[in-house]
């Protein structure tokens, strides 16, 4: 997951990917449940790590 290459998405990024609210996301990076950085003042979140996250779902899902 750390190669150069990786696309930084932002929060509402995320949001419209996941389909859910801001709060949930911020819920998600605070529990460690979905891997994000801070650049400076903001908040980014690998895309990686968002298929990481559906993975994880679905596997827990089964």
């Amino acid at each position: 997951m750390t190669t150069a290459t990786t696309e930084l998405l932002t929060v509402p990024e995320v949001m419209e990917r996941l389909k859910l609210g801001r709060s949930t996301v911020y819920d998600l990076i605070r529990s460690r449940r979905l891997v994000s950085i801070t650049i400076g003042r903001a908040r980014r979140v690998p895309a990686d790590a968002v298929r990481e996250f559906i993975d994880n779902q679905i596997e827990e899902a089964a």
